[in-house]
C-alpha cells in the first residue's frame, strides 16, 4: 500500500480512491458489495457528489459501523449558501454520518470567497466550525477558476481532470498545487473511458506523488485491477509506457472528453458522447455504439441549430459544433461498410 497525506489536511489517505459517480447505476447491494470490497482491499478515500442521484445513499448503507475506517468526500453545486446548508444536511443524512472529511464546491463557474453575495464560502465556514465538514474544497474543469482556488490560499484541495493524456496546463496545476502544499484530487483518470488499460493508467498514477486518482468503479473487475494496484504499487513497464505512447499519438490534439458541461443541447444531442463517437467506435466494443438507439442518437445531430451555445461552456475550449459534425460524418460511413 501506498499511503500519503491529502495536501495539508493531515488525512492520511490510500494513494488510490474510490469514484462514486458509477454506482449511481447499479442497485444497492451491488454498490455496497464493491464499497465493503474496497475498504477490505485497502482503499479508504472515497468521493461521491449531492449530485449522483443515490450514490450517497449507497455509501451510507453500505458503511454503516465502519464510518471510522473511511475518509468521505462530497460536493454540492449550490449556488446559494442557503441551497449550501440544504445540500449539506441531505448529504448527513445519505451518509449517515454526523461530518464529512471533505466538502467540496462542485464545479462552480467562479471562484467562491469570504464575504462573496453568493455565501457559498461563508455557509462552509460555518459548517465547518459546526463540525460538520472537516475541509473545505473545489473541483473544476476550467483552468481560471483552478488557478484561482489555488492562488487563494482558501481550499485544501483541488480536483480536476488529470490523466496521462494531460497536456503541460493541467500539469501546472499539480505542480501549484504541490509548492503550496494544497491536494489534488484527479478526476477523469481514464479520460472518460478513452483509456482502456486500467494498470496503465495507475501505473502512470504511480508515478505523480502528490495525486490522487479518484478510479470510476462500477463492476468488480474494475475494482479488481485499482486493487491490485493498492497491494503493491505498480512499476511503469515497457508495455504500459507502449500503450501510453501509443494512446498519446492516436489521442493528440482536441479530443472531447465526455465531462458534459455543454449539456443541455437545445436540440436535443447527446453532445458529451456524439461529440466523440469516432474515437468510442474505435476504443471500445463498437456493436453497443452502432445500436439502434445511437443511431437515431446520432441523426440529431442533423438538427443542430449552430448555436454555439456548446462551444462556448466547453471548458477545454474545443469547437464541438465542427466535432459533431466531423463525427456525424465518420459514423455514417461506419454505418455503411
Amino acid at each position: 500500500m501506498t499511503t500519503i497525506t491529502l495536501g495539508g489536511t493531515g488525512i492520511q489517505i490510500e494513494k488510490n480512491g474510490f469514484g462514486c459517480l458509477p454506482i449511481q447505476r447499479i442497485s444497492q447491494k451491488e454498490a455496497a458489495y464493491l464499497l465493503r470490497k474496497a475498504v477490505d482491499g485497502g482503499m479508504n478515500y472515497f468521493d461521491t457528489a449531492r449530485s449522483y442521484s443515490d450514490s450517497e445513499e449507497k455509501i451510507g448503507y453500505a458503511f454503516q459501523g465502519i464510518r471510522d475506517k473511511v475518509i468521505l468526500a462530497t460536493k454540492s453545486h449550490a449556488k446559494t449558501g442557503q441551497e449550501l446548508k440544504e445540500h449539506l444536511e441531505t448529504s448527513l443524512r445519505n451518509l449517515r454520518t454526523d461530518y464529512i472529511d471533505i466538502y467540496q464546491f462542485h464545479n462552480p463557474a467562479f471562484c467562491p470567497k469570504p464575504g462573496g453575495e453568493d455565501g457559498l464560502y461563508d455557509a462552509a465556514l460555518e459548517a465547518k466550525a459546526q463540525g460538520k465538514i472537516g475541509h473545505i474544497s473545489i473541483t473544476n474543469h476550467r483552468l481560471a477558476v483552478a488557478h484561482e482556488a489555488i492562488d487563494s490560499g482558501l481550499y485544501a484541495t483541488l480536483q480536476f481532470p488529470y490523466s496521462y493524456l494531460a497536456g503541460p496546463q493541467e500539469q501546472e496545476l499539480v505542480d501549484k498545487c504541490q509548492k503550496v502544499g494544497m491536494g489534488f484530487i484527479a478526476m477523469k483518470g481514464m479520460a472518460g473511458g478513452l483509456i482502456r488499460s486500467g494498470p496503465a493508467a495507475a501505473a502512470w498514477m504511480a508515478l505523480q506523488p502528490t495525486v490522487v486518482p479518484i478510479w470510476g468503479v462500477q463492476h468488480k473487475w474494475e475494482l479488481d485491477q485499482f486493487l491490485s494496484a493498492v497491494r503493491e504499487t505498480p512499476a511503469m513497464t515497457e508495455e504500459y509506457q507502449q500503450i501510453i505512447d501509443h494512446d498519446r499519438k492516436e489521442l493528440a490534439g482536441d479530443f472531447c472528453r465526455g465531462c458534459g458541461y455543454c449539456m443541455p443541447c437545445p436540440a436535443g444531442i447527446e453532445i458529451n458522447q456524439c461529440a466523440r463517437m469516432s474515437l468510442m467506435l474505435r476504443r471500445a466494443p463498437e456493436a453497443s455504439w452502432l445500436s439502434d438507439q445511437w443511431q437515431a442518437e446520432m441523426k440529431k445531430i442533423e438538427n443542430c441549430l449552430h448555436c454555439n451555445q456548446c462551444k462556448s461552456k466547453c471548458p477545454y475550449g474545443l469547437d464541438t459544433p465542427r466535432l459533431l459534425a466531423e463525427n456525424y460524418q465518420d459514423y455514417k460511413t461506419y454505418l455503411a461498410r
